[in-house]
């Protein structure tokens, strides 16, 4: 299962990772990609979609000083109005969407639609390179934009 850890502002990935799928190696992998992060003096957040949506992942990002824009489920959300009430929430939730950018990348130019390797570290080299030229092909998009 591939991991991608996006900026918003640039859309960069800024980390990747691949893991046994175990139906938590989602929001694992989430929490330890994050991590070095959280100790920054501000805090940060941290946009994903509604699978993330349960207290234990909740109250760990808020632990690290991470605030938790995750999609909030119609009922049972452990994210609650102290979060969704700032536009930033609502601005999160739009822009979380661009990270699915990477991957279709990643499976129409990068080869990523059926992997070409076996096991679980010739893969992740394979997804971390996939992620790595994803950067490399937006950046001139970045550059050629007014600041």
């Amino acid at each position: 299962m591939g991991h991608a850890l996006m900026e918003n502002r640039n859309g960069l990935v800024v980390d990747a990772r691949l893991t046994r799928a175990d139906g938590h190696a989602e929001r694992i992998a989430a929490l330890a990609m994050i991590e070095p992060h959280g100790d920054r003096p501000q805090r940060i957040t941290l946009a994903a979609d509604k699978g993330y949506d349960a207290e234990d992942f909740v109250n760990e990002l808020r632990s690290m000083n991470v605030v938790p824009h995750v999609a909030a489920k119609a009922t049972g959300s452990a994210i609650d109005g102290r979060t969704t009430r700032h536009a930033g929430y609502t601005a999160s939730l739009r822009v979380r969407k661009r990270i699915e950018e990477a991957f279709g990348w990643a499976k129409a130019a990068a080869g990523f639609a059926r992997t070409k390797h076996r096991g679980l570290a010739r893969v992740g080299w394979q997804f971390t390179l996939a992620m790595a030229a994803y950067n490399l092909v937006r950046l001139p998009k970045l550059l050629a934009m007014p600041a």
